[in-house]
Formats: C-alpha cells, sequence, structure tokens
C-alpha cells in the first residue's frame, strides 16, 4: 500500500508540479487548498475561488482527490490577530513566518493526520536532509527561489514530516514540468505580497484594524516636515508616502524613525547614516537543528531575498540572539526577522527588537 501524502495546493504552479512529481514517484496523493483568509468584505482578496478552481483543474488533470479546507479562524487568531498588535505598536512584522509555522505546518499538519497521512508536502523552494540523526532545513537549489527565510520558525518534528518536491530544482524547470505534461497553471503569474492585502493600498488596508492618529514628521534635528497618518503605517527606510515637498535638494526622503509613544515619524534626506546599523537583537530565536554554540561565525538575511551577509552571533541569556554584522546593514526593522544560515543549512530565525551602531 503506497505512503499518503497530502499535499498543500494554492493554484500556482509549484504545488501543483510538486503534486505531479509524487503522483509519478507512486505516493497516494491528496490535494489540499487552504483558504485562510474570510473573503466576506466582498473584495474578493486573494481570488480564493479562482486559486480554488485553478487546484481542481490541477487535480483533475493529474487524477489525484482534492479538498478545500478552511483555516480562517485559526489564521486570525494566530496569524492576523499578532500581525495587527505588532503593527499598533510600531513595528513590521512578516506574516509568512507566522502562517508557516501556524497554519501550514501546524493546522494543516493535523488536518492531514485526520485524512491518515503522516506528511505534508508544499511547493516551497527548500531542501531537506538528515545529518546525525538530526533534520536539516537547506537553502532550495534555485538561489533566486529559495524559501528557507520564511520557513526559519519551524521545529524539528515539523519538518520531519514535511516535503519539499521541488526543493532541489530550477523554477524554470518547474514550469517545464507543468508544460510538459499539460498543466492548466503551467504559464501561470507568481503571487507576490501578502495575500489578504491583495491589490489594495497598504496603508487603507489597515486603516480598517489601526485607525488613523495623525502626528508631526520632523528630522531627527527636530525640523517640522509636515504631518503623517500615524506613525504604525510606516516603516524604516520607506521612501512612498511621505509627501515631504519644499525646499528640496532632489534626494528623496525616507523614514529613519519612529516615536510611537509621542506619534512622531523621523525623516531625513538621502542615505542617512541613521538608516543603517551593524548590531541586531532577536526575541528567543528559534533553532532548528539546534544551537551551533554560544557564539560563533556565520551569514545571515534580513530580509527576503537579500544575499548572505557576513555576521558573528552571540546566544544571549533571555534566549535571544545578538547578531553583529561585518558590513552595517540598512533598514533592519524590529519586527521582521533575521535567519541564519552555516553554508547551505538555514539554522534558525528570530523576531529583532531593537538594531545598534557598534561602538
Amino acid at each position: 500500500m503506497s505512503e499518503k501524502i497530502v499535499v498543500g495546493m494554492s493554484g500556482g504552479v509549484d504545488s501543483a508540479v510538486s503534486a505531479l512529481l509524487l503522483r509519478q514517484q507512486g505516493y497516494d496523493v491528496v490535494g489540499v487548498f487552504m483558504n485562510n483568509w474570510d473573503e466576506k468584505d466582498g473584495d474578493g482578496v486573494c481570488c480564493a475561488k479562482d486559486d480554488y478552481d485553478d487546484v481542481r483543474r490541477v487535480c483533475d488533470c493529474i487524477d489525484i482527490p482534492y479538498y478545500s479546507v478552511s483555516f480562517a479562524k485559526e489564521y486570525w487568531d494566530r496569524v492576523f490577530s499578532d500581525f495587527i498588535y505588532q503593527y499598533s505598536h510600531g513595528r513590521t512584522p512578516n506574516p509568512d513566518i507566522l502562517c508557516n509555522k501556524e497554519i501550514k505546518f501546524d493546522a494543516f499538519l493535523n488536518f492531514a493526520a485526520s485524512l491518515g497521512s503522516t506528511r505534508i508536502a508544499t511547493g516551497h523552494y527548500a531542501r531537506l536532509e538528515l545529518r546525525d540523526g538530526v533534520h536539516c532545513l537547506l537553502k532550495g537549489s534555485d538561489p533566486g527561489k529559495d524559501q528557507t527565510y520564511f520557513l526559519c520558525g519551524l521545529s524539528q518534528s515539523q519538518i520531519s514530516r514535511a516535503v519539499f518536491p521541488i526543493g532541489g530544482m530550477l523554477k524554470s524547470q518547474v514550469r517545464r514540468i507543468a508544460a510538459e505534461h499539460n498543466l492548466p497553471v503551467s504559464a501561470k503569474k507568481d503571487s507576490t505580497g501578502i495575500c489578504f492585502i491583495g491589490e489594495r493600498r497598504f496603508h487603507e488596508f489597515l486603516k480598517q484594524y489601526i485607525p488613523a492618529q495623525e502626528g508631526e514628521m520632523r528630522t531627527l534635528s527636530g525640523r517640522y516636515m509636515g504631518r503623517h497618518e500615524g506613525v504604525m503605517y510606516y516603516t524604516l527606510g520607506q521612501r512612498h508616502g511621505l509627501g515631504i515637498g519644499g525646499d528640496n535638494d532632489g534626494r528623496p526622503w525616507f523614514v529613519v524613525g519612529k516615536d510611537v509613544k509621542n506619534n512622531i515619524l523621523f525623516v531625513e534626506q538621502g542615505e542617512h547614516e541613521a538608516l543603517y546599523s551593524d548590531i541586531a537583537y532577536t526575541e528567543p530565536f528559534n533553532w532548528i537543528s539546534g544551537i551551533p554554540a554560544s557564539r560563533f561565525c556565520c551569514t545571515a538575511r534580513f530580509r527576503y531575498r537579500q544575499p548572505d551577509q557576513e555576521v558573528e552571533a552571540e546566544v544571549m541569556q533571555d534566549g535571544g540572539v545578538k547578531v553583529t554584522a561585518l558590513e552595517p546593514q540598512r533598514a533592519v526593522t524590529p519586527g521582521q526577522s533575521v535567519v541564519l544560515y552555516m553554508g547551505d543549512m538555514c539554522l534558525g530565525g528570530g523576531v529583532v527588537t531593537h538594531t545598534q551602531k557598534k561602538a
């Protein structure tokens, strides 16, 4: 009897090819479309119906059963509520990391178990390897698509039950396989951005959940530059949407700091030194495969698709990590995650609490 593997299907080409490959390898494959956002607001956010139609057509094409399951309540309680809380306190969270930890590799895992499966598969560009009895998360073979940054919150238990069928492939190979097997999503455009926001302006979306609180925009020296809609709507390094005119010398203005308590947004012109920091501190760190040492050299990413940065990591008494970069880093923002790597292995990640410059 073939092993059953449940595939999380988004309606995109990556999860479609993942299901196809597992089917070809002889597994008993079941496709599941996860609807994580309630669309009753009438905006058609995430185009869930269209995506589910694509899942249905793909599953019919490769001849596997499929389900549509709503995790909207779990997503609201365990991901979106935290997203709003963090933004309301002036931080810039990454909901995709929390979604993987709490929904795709937890709630979805539990649903797969109810179908009699011990493993799930997704279309993430990542690889897994067992080293001395320890499950390790490795970068995807396509450097432009590697998604381990978003998987940094997973545990040993979670990755031990995961399968990433396309992790060792290039995106071009995935699309070619889809086209060769006439999958209806072979040319479908990749989704981008945060799914529950869709095509709407980010500020307008946040206003539905966090009331506007107008305040002053000032330079670090105290010069008044205008009004803002609320510091929680802006992030460090942001350029657009500031509306600053007047005696401008042509260089763009950027957000360089936020005083949440007094509702002041700090801005400066050009690549100001306030945009850069060398040291980032994190909340208690999630180690996927164990702590290498109390202090060690490795590489880090402070945002998705950033080239690896040389850093020194020091584990602190509170479980967080002090990450010191060899080169100054631009716009490292509280609420975002720093992810550590040792070669191709993703060590884990932690949410940034604050940054500073080297003495």
